[in-house]
């Protein structure tokens, strides 16, 4: 049987990357996935928030993650449809927007206040009388599938190997794990990463083993080609999915995570808006914190409904457009940043997920991962700030300068 150096489980787009760095190290990976369509990159906006590092870390990692996008295209032999384009963070008309201007100072580039009208003439289609004006920054934005096949494409080119299969379990001998089970066989490996976003805690639960991430059932309506173009990505200035997420990743909280059916914090509604290339759009978002995978508890038609009287004053284009409601799963961590490196307490077995701005962060993050367990120092301190073992006291307070951007679109 072959064994192999990495086992990556979850192809969205954490391990998409993750994978193709490991392969261009020369490593021997396979790419195990379960198929599910309903992942967080296939509802992703696929905004790349690169003006919004609040610390050095992030400011970072933001601008390695918008410069390596603005070539990933040609280094990957593919298309990731990278383009930059004005963000539209937008409010209502009883807000005041001076009082939000200090919400955005702390960004390595502060999104720019302006009138209603302002943001009506960078995007024709909206409604200056819903709103009572916007933040604005250039934003980048990709195709989160045409990213995620071209990281695909490319990996496979250096010598990876790619299943569709369900991972069952890890094969464990004593403290080290040494591979994966599927439903027709076992795999073997010198190391295996999970990347599976929101299934990664079940997955390890079921190896009794325990990390501090989290998840939201992110719902969203996907909408075919709109007649109308769209110039903008379009967001809520004023995000409550933060603050909740703090209340949901609350130590004093954790054991609820793993109780059956259990809401952990009030759902959250984000209005917002993008359209690809292809004329399709997406609009958005609910956030629902529950400890639950699947959304058997959600009533679709209401949700979808929701999501369009959020959004449709503003663009009453859409009111009407059929569309398909969508649900996914997405990961975040306690301080906002990913979890990445070895699980305590066995060998063998790593995690590469909970990334609060993926598009934004992760390109950097997973070239430095890879290049930290091929031993190269140079990545130690960075990686070293999203260790696992930073949790291991779960009543510790994360230190503010490793907090993350704030915006996620």
């Amino acid at each position: 049987m072959e064994t192999f150096d990495w086992i990556v489980i979850g192809n969205g787009i954490a391990g998409a990357t993750l994978s193709y760095e490991l392969a261009k190290l020369g490593l021997a990976v396979l790419l195990v996935d379960d198929g599910n369509p309903d992942s967080a990159t296939r509802c992703s906006y696929g905004g790349i928030a690169y003006w919004s590092g609040t610390t050095p870390l992030t400011r970072e990692l933001a601008q390695a993650g918008i410069a390596r996008h603005r070539q990933l295209s040609e280094e990957l032999g593919a298309t990731t449809e990278f383009r930059e384009l004005d963000l539209l963070l937008t409010f209502a008309p009883d807000v005041d927007g001076i009082g939000l201007v200090d919400q955005y100072k702390p960004f390595a580039i502060a999104p720019r206040l302006i009138s209603a009208q302002d943001a009506h003439e960078l995007e024709p289609q909206l409604n200056p009388e819903a709103i009572g004006g916007a933040f604005t920054v250039k934003h980048g934005h990709v195709n989160p599938l045409k990213t995620l096949d071209a990281f695909n494409q490319a990996f496979r080119q250096l010598g990876g190997q790619q299943m569709v299969a369900e991972v069952t379990g890890l094969v464990r001998i004593k403290d080290r794990i040494t591979g994966v089970m599927t439903p027709t066989q076992a795999y073997a490996a010198g190391n295996v990463v999970v990347t599976a976003g929101g299934y990664s805690r079940q997955l390890l639960r079921e190896t009794n083993l325990s990390v501090a991430l989290y998840h939201t059932h992110a719902e969203i309506v996907a909408l075919p080609k709109v007649e109308q173009s769209l110039r903008t990505l379009i967001m809520s200035a004023v995000a409550d999915r933060f603050e909740a997420e703090a209340m949901a990743s609350d130590p004093a909280q954790d054991h609820l995570w793993d109780e059956p059916s259990c809401q952990i914090a009030p759902s959250i509604l984000d209005a917002g808006m993008i359209q690809f290339l292809d004329g399709s759009t997406y609009i958005g978002q609910v956030s629902r914190f529950r400890s639950d995978l699947e959304p058997t508890f959600v009533d679709a038609d209401q949700s979808e409904t929701a999501i369009r009287q959020g959004i449709s004053p503003q663009l009453p284009c859409l009111a009407n457009v059929p569309g398909q409601w969508r649900h996914c799963l997405v990961t975040f961590s306690r301080d906002g940043l990913p979890l990445v490196g070895p699980i305590p307490g066995v060998e063998g077995l790593h995690i590469f997920s909970g990334f609060t701005s993926p598009f934004a962060l992760l390109l950097p993050i997973a070239q430095r991962f890879a290049s930290w367990i091929n031993h190269q120092p140079s990545s130690d301190d960075l990686i070293e700030k999203m260790l696992v073992t930073r949790f291991q006291s779960q009543r510790e307070t994360p230190a503010p300068e490793d907090s993350p951007p704030s915006q996620r679109p």
